[in-house]
């Protein structure tokens, strides 16, 4: 790929996160009980008041990295939306929950009357995403102080005692290490450390390695697969569960493992980085007949049990070009940006919607849309926004460096 053809890139990303932007500026805020719409149709209608805690979190803290970090996005109207949307989480989304532990719920009405509450960590850890970032935005120091409680409560969950989720210990259910524990915990270690010093640094040095390792114990099959699901001593489990392969979540543990490498300077977490949770996902999760990446595989090459294994989400090409992009940034290797090239064709010839902004998220196996909202239960101001703002970010060190 050419300069020119990376200045071209650069261009187009600078273009639709400015769409994207728009767009959920214009359709996305409740001015009369705060917080963030996410149900949104193709048009902009908002098809379903409910507000989902994860994409809450979320757009605060996009609203408050773009703030922050960019110079256009600099702007009074996103501060009051990510100020807007943390008052709405801090008033409604958490839940006193059993022996005194605050849970935060995953759904709330428009007026922030809770819904449902999942037996996970996730609600929770976009929570202190975004009270960690409005802090930076803001300079208020309680709100940092919150997202650095709640933090020690998660790890508490995660590496103490679990009871505090809700979940029964059931006879017939097996110990998991689920990959996106350890992932969303190395990203929040990646976010409370930022820029704060070697002190605090240090201070979460010991979970950001523990999560390091339970995330490279998915990398099964001598080296040749990604599981999603192993056992807790890191064997591969039996069943759909256990064959389980979801490329577009591996590719998002390499860019973070990169980042992480980079953090602390460790060439051998890049190299397994790259080799195994950008590389094989992508050689094992491309479509090579109709183009993009599946969602679910089997790794023995049978049916997924998840109805939805051949559609071509939106989420996990968002990873892939941050993934690949990055991984060149570190090393230049041209066979990386050629990959990055192929997916970058395929994500932009498909999922943008030209006339009313933001992108499709669901797509057919051959590359049609199945689906024309723009906001759901789970898709929000989140994946492209990011995906766009760090491919951008890594485009314009490149460009500077003239690749």
């Amino acid at each position: 790929m050419s300069v020119v053809k990376l200045e071209e890139c650069r261009e187009r990303i600078c273009r639709e996160l400015d769409k994207t932007v728009d767009f959920w500026l214009k359709y996305s805020h409740d001015t009369v009980h705060g917080g963030f719409f996410t149900c949104i149709g193709r048009d902009g209608k908002v098809f379903d008041e409910l507000k989902y805690v994860w994409l809450q979190g979320r757009q605060v803290w996009m609203y408050c990295r773009l703030y922050r970090t960019m110079d256009r996005f600099h702007k009074p109207e996103i501060l009051e939306a990510a100020k807007a949307g943390g008052t709405f989480l801090r008033k409604f989304a958490r839940i006193m929950g059993s022996g005194g532990q605050w849970k935060c719920a995953f759904c709330l009405t428009r007026e922030g009357k809770a819904v449902k509450i999942q037996r996970t960590i996730f609600s929770e850890c976009f929570y202190v995403m975004a009270m960690d970032e409005l802090s930076r935005a803001t300079g208020d120091t309680d709100m940092q102080l919150e997202a650095e409680q709640m933090m020690e409560q998660l790890i508490y969950w995660v590496q103490v005692d679990s009871s505090g989720l809700g979940r029964p210990h059931l006879p017939g259910d097996v110990p998991t290490n689920s990959m996106a524990v350890p992932m969303m915990l190395l990203c929040l270690v990646q976010q409370i450390t930022e820029g704060r010093g070697q002190k605090v640094a240090e201070k979460y040095r010991d979970l950001g390695n523990w999560c390091v390792q339970q995330i490279l114990q998915h990398v099964q099959r001598d080296g040749t697969a990604v599981l999603e699901n192993v056992s807790f001593d890191g064997t591969e489990l039996q069943g759909c569960q256990g064959r389980l392969q979801n490329p577009g979540h591996a590719l998002e543990a390499g860019w973070f493992l990169l980042q992480y490498s980079t953090q602390w300077g460790d060439k051998e977490l890049q190299k397994t980085a790259i080799s195994k949770f950008v590389e094989v996902p992508y050689q094992s999760g491309w479509d090579k007949e109709h183009g993009g990446l599946f969602y679910f595989l089997d790794v023995d090459g049978n049916c997924p049990t998840q109805l939805e294994w051949s559609m071509k989400l939106w989420w996990p090409h968002c990873e892939a070009l941050v993934a690949f992009l990055m991984a060149y940034q570190q090393t230049k290797k041209p066979e990386l940006l050629d990959m990055f090239s192929q997916v970058y064709e395929y994500t932009f010839n498909h999922f943008p919607d030209a006339e009313n902004g933001e992108w499709f998220g669901y797509l057919t196996q051959e590359g049609k849309v199945a689906l024309d909202f723009k906001g759901g239960p789970f898709k929000g101001f989140f994946h492209v926004p990011r995906c766009l703002y760090m491919c951008e970010r890594i485009l314009d060190d490149l460009l500077s460096n003239k690749a």
